[in-house]
């Protein structure tokens, strides 16, 4: 069941290529990129997200550990009961979230809060502002989003 939760589908490891491909042949380069920037190719998310959820490969194969991604989801929807088999490193780059892990309070995020979710522990976020929240989100493991029953 987990393999078919990884995010790193055929369009994910797609969007990937072009930041492989320019890492490839043994040197890495440098870049700068802002989600803004007509560079980022937007896929889907896995089907239990809500519908207008985006996910954006920064850097990295996100079948493979340590990649970063962009995780764009409408305003107002709410990201289900979820957990990941990698800690994850977040910062808010646009709207506003609350976001609450299983034995915890909710937090309210605004742009440039960072939060820091350890692997396995359940969450559910909600962009409560009224235009899309976009998060930068960092895995040392592979990509993925496990849905959680409550």
């Amino acid at each position: 069941m987990l393999r078919r939760m990884i995010l790193a589908s055929g369009a994910l490891a797609a969007l990937a290529m072009g930041t492989v491909q320019a890492q490839a042949g043994g040197s890495e380069k440098a870049f700068i990129r802002n989600h803004t920037d007509q560079e980022v190719t937007w896929g889907p998310c896995p089907a239990f997200l809500p519908k207008g959820c985006g996910l954006a490969v920064l850097n990295g194969d996100p079948a493979k550990p340590n990649a970063d991604v962009l995780l764009k989801v409408p305003g107002g929807s709410v990201l289900a009961h979820h957990k990941h088999t990698s800690p994850e490193r977040i910062v808010l780059l646009s709207g506003e979230m609350t976001v609450r892990y299983d034995g915890q309070q909710a937090v309210r995020l605004r742009p440039g809060t960072y939060a820091y979710g350890p692997a396995g522990l359940a969450h559910v976020a909600t962009c409560v502002s009224k235009h899309p929240c976009v998060l930068f989100i960092a895995f040392i493991e592979p990509v993925d989003a496990i849905p959680v029953a409550h």
